[in-house]
């Protein structure tokens, strides 16, 4: 006799832990009588993740058993931190999302830097001169949405004619403030979504590609729509119809993001894009964003520094102070921006999460390079672990 569908018990128990972590459910569109964010006990919480751990061991289809026990998994992990327990910070990371944290490498920051200094026009300190570019390159706030209006239809029509996207997906585009990331998706269900951009900081037209990318096509949004299309609608997995934020699915979401705008265009045609079309229509001077990219690669090398800061702050017990002297350091970053990473690697729900950014999209550029023309295209519509893109998992 085949096991029972373990849909409706997954999302019940997301729900109930969502009552415990306000923000563990990133977005739900299943039926609304099993969302009970009724208050439970963590104790009981936490065995009702051991039972559903069994239980998803009984999925006839392979690919559903793996993502189902690598999600449910971090449930169990979830409840026993709700139920008080602690665990060290490297085992929290492995529990939540399947993945070790990586910490930087001193030598190498330090070689960054030297080669970001090099990179950088003008004269005064490193920083110093990191935000006067920065400065020259960042949009007014009024023509964020102006000029992002082209650029995303441009990114969904090679998305579309690339990987394809389901009749009717669509999503808004907004401004807030007094956020702890740059830029957000939220799933809406209904292959729906809304992008959250934060002015809190200035939004560089060189960084705006990507955001977009990241968010909209053929990042966040591509995948979740595409899932929705093909898992929940085709193949009733209607698991795919919740997304947790404290869950390996992040890992393989966040490494798509972060490969997507390579996904459609190579560094020099988006190059050729900002210095060409962009830099005129947002009213900037290509030489300006052309010197930002040019530094571009230097500060790829710096990518590891908020995990490290990560690591510093909950891994080794460093003061606040010290870590943000590290991120002011090695980003290099004003105060303010420095602030808000260290704001955004203090919040429980992204302590850990952080990883996700820089393992998940070193995982899925090997996978990427692995699999060829279709592996891109495989990560928006199967449901893919960590695991997998290890090789761990056939």
């Amino acid at each position: 006799m085949p096991a029972p569908d373990p849909a409706e018990r997954y999302i019940r128990l997301a729900h109930a832990i969502d009552a415990h972590a306000p923000g563990f459910i990133d977005g739900y569109g299943g039926p609304a009588e099993w969302a009970d964010r009724t208050w439970r006990d963590p104790a009981e919480l936490h065995a009702e993740a051991l039972a559903l751990q069994g239980e998803v061991g009984g999925v006839e289809d392979a690919a559903r058993r793996d993502f189902l026990t690598v999600q449910v998994r971090a449930m169990v992990t979830l409840t026993r931190l709700l139920g008080g327990e602690t665990l060290p910070y490297a085992e929290e990371v492995r529990g939540l999302y399947d993945i070790d944290p990586v910490r930087a490498d001193e030598s190498e920051l330090d070689a960054a830097l030297r080669s970001l200094d090099a990179a950088l026009p003008g004269s005064g300190t490193l920083e110093e001169r990191e935000e006067a570019l920065r400065s020259r390159v960042a949009l007014p706030v009024g023509d964020i949405l102006r000029v992002a209006e082209p650029l995303l239809a441009a990114l969904r029509e090679r998305t579309r004619e690339r990987f394809g996207l389901p009749q009717g997906e669509g999503f808004s585009v907004g401004l807030v403030q007094d956020k702890p990331w740059s830029g957000y998706n939220w799933p809406l269900g209904n292959l729906q979504s809304r992008i959250d951009l934060n002015t809190d900081l200035p939004v560089l037209l060189p960084a705006l590609p990507d955001l977009l990318a990241h968010e909209g096509y053929p990042g966040h949004h591509t995948e979740h729509a595409t899932k929705e299309a093909r898992l929940v609608r085709e193949k009733g997995w209607r698991e795919h119809s919740i997304q947790l934020i404290n869950a390996p699915e992040c890992v393989v979401s966040e490494g798509i993001a972060v490969n997507a705008l390579r996904a459609l265009m190579d560094r020099e045609e988006v190059e050729a894009w900002l210095t060409g079309e962009l830099a005129p229509l947002a009213g900037l001077d290509p030489d300006d964003v052309r010197a930002f990219l040019a530094a571009g690669r230097a500060r790829e090398g710096l990518k590891g520094v908020s995990g490290t800061a990560a690591l510093m702050l909950h891994a080794d017990g460093r003061p606040q102070a010290e870590v943000l002297d590290f991120i002011r350091h090695y980003a290099p970053a004003s105060e303010a921006r420095a602030r808000q990473t260290l704001r955004f690697i203090s919040q429980p729900q992204f302590r850990a999460y952080i990883f996700t950014y820089g393992v998940g999209g070193d995982l899925v550029r090997g996978w990427m390079e692995r699999e060829g023309a279709d592996g891109f295209a495989r990560l928006l519509r199967e449901p893919l672990t960590p695991g997998h893109l290890r090789g761990e998992v056939a």
